[in-house]
């Protein structure tokens, strides 16, 4: 790994660490990540949520603290969970999404969540405890080399977190080793429409804020295309511009990246010939 990937790699981790500790502490962030929605305000967690596509029974359903308004989108609104799957969620935070993945896949399926951030690993399993939630574990890893055997996940999910890799090529990669073949991916995630101008691609802030480290819409289906994935559809919403403005007001980061989902099956298995899945 080179000396920028791993200073990028560490900026991020030292970002959302402050951020875990600020959620515990209750105060408002207090650091540098600008897609921050922590708050000790339940209202304006709420708000940061239902803009993000989730709904009020959602929020209802996970412990206190475990929406910290990171994300970007719902990715469950596109994953199609059965009961019985095995999940991988990467970069976890607090458990939101593999707390609600734990809902639907019920007692017979399984949700691994995997954060390279100890302090933040510490504040799901945290939640986990007061939620009883028994289906559901975290494992400390970077999800370019996920702690998790091959062909073990029947989906991938992520919300708002394969932007912070500096090596995305190999988040992939390793994606595609840990599904079973017909393993789907369903992803939330911040792509770029524009060439971002280089003050911004370099600004640690923006890229810790989840807006730097955006690759291409055609850059991110070739790297998925070369790990090995099918079916890949990546559909941007050009409505989340207008919360994206809000990561960092007055940058105007909101011309060059907009969230999208991001979808693809792995070859085998029912879901490669048929509409099973």
């Amino acid at each position: 790994m080179s000396v920028k990937a791993d200073n990028v790699r560490q900026h991020v981790r030292k970002s959302y660490a402050e951020v875990a500790e600020a959620s515990n502490d209750g105060d408002c962030c207090g650091v540098e990540s600008s897609c921050c929605g922590v708050s000790d305000d339940a209202a304006i967690n709420t708000l940061i949520s239902t803009r993000l596509g989730y709904s009020e029974d959602d929020l209802q359903k996970v412990p206190e603290g475990a929406d910290m308004g990171l994300g970007c989108g719902n990715p469950r609104a596109i994953a199609s969970l059965k009961p019985g799957e095995v999940v991988v969620d990467l970069g976890t935070g607090g458990g939101f999404d593999a707390f609600l993945a734990a809902h639907e896949v019920t007692q017979s399926g399984h949700v691994i969540g995997i954060d390279m951030t100890p302090t933040m690993l510490s504040k799901a399993r945290h939640n986990a405890e007061k939620g009883q939630f028994t289906n559901v574990e975290f494992r400390l890893g970077e999800i370019e080399h996920l702690p998790v055997a091959d062909n073990t996940a029947d989906i991938i999910i992520s919300n708002c977190v394969i932007n912070l890799s500096p090596h995305k090529e190999l988040v992939f990669y390793d994606a595609f080793r840990v599904l079973k073949p017909g393993g789907r991916l369903a992803v939330s995630d911040v792509v770029a429409t524009a060439v971002m101008p280089d003050e911004m691609k370099n600004d640690p802030m923006l890229h810790a804020g989840c807006m730097a480290g955006a690759s291409m819409i055609d850059e991110l289906e070739v790297m998925m295309a070369e790990a090995g994935f099918e079916q890949i559809r990546i559909v941007p919403k050009d409505e989340s511009r207008e919360f994206i403005r809000d990561w960092a007001p007055g940058r105007g980061v909101e011309d060059y990246v907009v969230s999208a989902y991001i979808e693809a099956v792995k070859p085998g298995g029912c879901c490669s010939t048929t509409t099973c899945c």
